[in-house]
């Protein structure tokens, strides 16, 4: 992989189920188990999806008018499937978006419909990759033991 193309975050365990996420641009955050207001794992894959997209969104209609409201509600259903395995099904982004009156604002929520189905289509990496399945590798780190 190029520099380009490669993307990455290190997870360290802080306790029992509680966990720092880190990038390599110097921002964390905390992720638990449900246990406290840490982001569960499921939440954040939740956020993944409609931050994505919502990126996308902003970034085209913001050119012709500041949203005078923005927001994006995500959810889905955490079920065990046939197979007995954890998964979630019926994920919906639902975007709320309004801007002002005027020429400007016409034109923001003119292109709204389009940025969405865009995004969904093309620009957001992450529902595409969720959409089209990618096989994910789990592998133990090979090392010498520190005990």
């Amino acid at each position: 992989m190029s520099d380009d193309t490669f993307r990455s975050v290190e997870i360290e365990r802080t306790s029992v189920g509680q966990y720092v996420v880190r990038n390599a641009r110097g921002g964390s955050m905390s992720m638990g188990a449900g246990g406290d207001a840490s982001f569960t794992p499921v939440e954040l894959l939740l956020a993944a999806l409609g931050g994505c997209t919502a990126i996308d969104v902003d970034h085209i209609t913001s050119r012709r008018a500041e949203p005078t409201r923005f927001t994006v509600d995500v959810t889905g259903d955490k079920i065990r499937d046939e197979t007995g395995g954890n998964r979630m099904q019926n994920l919906r982004v639902e975007f709320a978006v309004t801007f002002p009156a005027g020429a400007d604002g016409d034109r923001a929520r003119e292109a709204v419909p389009r940025s969405l189905q865009q995004s969904h289509e093309r620009l957001c990496t992450v529902s595409r990759t969720v959409e089209l399945g990618t096989p994910v590798s789990i592998v133990e780190a090979v090392g010498s033991p520190e005990d």
